[in-house]
């Protein structure tokens, strides 16, 4: 629509004379002007939202509301837009371009509903102000109020938006906190991490005949399953893997503890099953609430294949021998360290024969959950064993880790998982 004419409105020319004499403007003027005043008007009717003029536009007319109501808009459809006021029947708009030299619009207007708008031009109005200089007395009156009422509004909204940015640089400088705090946590549970993979073996032990291999995956930055694998002699190794009943720092922590225990003993008893009774007397005294750990030690004495270990409540091994089915090894009952004061432990004893492979894992590995909500679960774990039995220990290690992952897709995994297997690769000694 044009700027300042509202030409694409209806319009009627002349008003009713007895009308302008109840507007507070036109108050007290004589009969005879009031009566040329109100032919000099054009009656406008206005849709509902409709933009009358924008802030800016050149404004050569004068309005006054006849009915409904208008929006007066600084700064319309920016970030900083700003509702001024609101102007209802008998109230005047278009003042301020008429006293500016420019004569531009100073703010948008848009109607609230329909509107009917009384039209004068300002050639009209500047004789009407010569003639009834009391007119003009009330114009700046009114536009005085009007100004000082803007300056109240405009000082109202700086405090808001003083406060607004108060309340956005402290949110910043708490979410700039909050980043320090999280990349100084990062910092700390890398070094965590890396102490935690230092406990491990580096190096997997060279035995004449055998061949190792392990993987270990947190499922977090830090996790509480462990293995180890303890040179004992020239012919004996220990071969430890546990998982303590937590994930996270707590779960590292009482990982490392446990995993020093058990460390110490292995040195000074004569049997796996009394290392693990030694480690739990001491992890008793510990007294962690809620965290236990489930263990596996035993004892491979490279000449005879002989594997003698004790079982607290771990996973059970399974078997790749050769000629056989893939398969978990018979058990006993096996109760986990850290709660009972004397916990039945699965003692077993087994032969890994020339060609055979012993597979120990931690849950994490048969507990993973596919998107669909599908376990993991034992029967997909020996059947992936017997598809790569003939690989290395290492390899067959890998293979199960990317079985496990790729089965469980996107997701991240739920619990740690570890996963050790040794190979008899030769019968010569």
């Amino acid at each position: 629509m044009p700027g300042n004419s509202l030409d694409n409105f209806d319009q009627a020319k002349g008003v009713d004379f007895r009308l302008l004499a109840d507007l507070p403007l036109f108050q007290g003027l004589p009969a005879e002007e009031l009566q040329v005043l109100a032919g000099l008007l054009c009656v406008t009717e206005v849709p509902p939202d409709t933009l009358l003029f924008r802030e800016g536009d050149p404004g050569d007319h004068f309005y006054i509301i006849s009915s409904g109501e208008v929006e007066v808009i600084k700064s319309l459809g920016s970030s900083s837009e700003w509702l001024v006021a609101v102007l209802g029947p008998g109230e005047f708009l278009g003042d301020l371009s008429l006293l500016n030299p420019d004569r531009l619009r100073t703010a948008s207007v848009r109607s609230r509903g329909p509107v009917k708008l009384w039209e004068m031009h300002h050639t009209d109005m500047d004789d009407l102000l010569d003639r009834q200089p009391r007119v003009a007395y009330k114009l700046v009156c009114t536009l005085g109020a009007r100004l000082t009422e803007m300056d109240n509004a405009i000082i109202t909204n700086l405090k808001e938006k003083n406060r607004e940015l108060t309340q956005a640089y402290e949110a910043l400088q708490s979410a700039q906190e909050q980043l320090l705090e999280k990349e100084r946590l990062e910092r700390e549970l890398q070094v965590a991490y890396d102490i935690q993979m230092s406990i491990l073996p580096q190096q997997l032990p060279d035995l004449p005949g055998y061949d190792f291999g392990a993987r270990i995956v947190p499922a977090r930055a830090v996790g509480g399953d462990f293995f180890d694998l303890i040179p004992l002699s020239e012919d004996r190794v220990g071969i430890v893997i546990g998982d303590v009943a937590d994930k996270g720092i707590p779960a590292a922590i009482f990982m490392a503890r446990a995993h020093a225990l058990l460390y110490a003993e292995v040195f000074q008893c004569p049997t796996p099953a009394e290392v693990l009774r030694r480690v739990n007397r001491h992890l008793n005294k510990i007294n962690v609430p809620n965290l236990f750990v489930t263990v596996l030690y035993g004892v491979l004495d490279r000449r005879t294949g002989r594997f003698e270990y004790a079982r607290a409540g771990h996973e059970l091994p399974v078997t790749l021998f050769p000629g056989e089915r893939v398969a978990r090894v018979p058990h006993d009952t096996g109760q986990l360290l850290g709660i009972l004061e004397e916990p039945a432990l699965d003692l077993q004893t087994l032969v890994l024969p020339p060609g055979g492979m012993l597979l120990l894992y931690t849950d994490g590995l048969v507990d993973g959950v596919s998107p669909q909500g599908e376990r993991f679960g034992y029967k997909r774990l020996l059947a992936n064993a017997d598809r790569w039995r003939d690989r290395s220990a290492q390899e067959l290690c890998d293979r199960l880790l990317d079985s496990i992952l790729a089965f469980q897709g996107d997701a991240h995994l739920q619990d740690d998982v570890t996963i050790v297997a040794i190979s008899f690769f030769s019968g010569s000694l």
